[in-house]
């Protein structure tokens, strides 16, 4: 049973623009939060997360990329670079925010809230790697994923169209 929680999109962030933004900015609907890196063995997810938003943004749901560096500095690029590259390599058109640490004491707010959240395997804790992903539904449902699970996995699917208006 996925975990419940109301207050995760009024948890405000740094959007990569510089100004502050909630995931409630983004409407009701289903919201996908990934952290992401762009020098990872698992950057080619871009495409699959990038189709997704494609497919699903008509019917209320958007990703939202986190950039975090701290994972083998993966993400060492400023905010320019990274915002270029995920333009001009992946074509992305979802949010992407400032960059973040998603784990340890200095953890962006949003991620320590999101980490109390169980996987598939009923585990809860630290972000295991880049690319783990969050899905929140209007009803505040959190669905985890860990990062080897790719944004198109029908488990993924199914939670976004379950929770999506037809």
């Amino acid at each position: 049973m996925p975990e419940v929680s109301t207050d995760l999109r009024s948890i405000p962030f740094e959007t990569a623009a510089g100004g502050t933004a909630t995931l409630g900015d983004y409407g009701d609907g289903v919201v996908l939060i990934v952290n992401v890196a762009s020098k990872c063995g698992l950057t080619p997810q871009y495409e699959q997360l990038e189709q997704l938003q494609r497919e699903y943004a008509d019917r209320g749901f958007t990703v939202v990329g986190f950039p975090c560096n701290q994972f083998m500095g993966q993400e060492p690029g400023s905010m320019d670079e990274i915002l270029d590259y995920c333009a001009t390599t992946w074509g992305v058109s979802f949010p992407i925010a400032e960059k973040v640490r998603v784990n340890g004491r200095s953890a962006a707010p949003l991620y320590k809230a999101l980490k109390r959240a169980k996987d598939e395997e009923g585990k809860r804790g630290p972000i295991l790697w880049n690319f783990e992903k969050f899905v929140l539904t209007p009803n505040g449902e959190i669905h985890r994923f860990r990062p080897a699970v790719k944004p198109d996995d029908p488990a993924i699917v199914a939670v976004i169209e379950s929770a999506l208006p037809r």
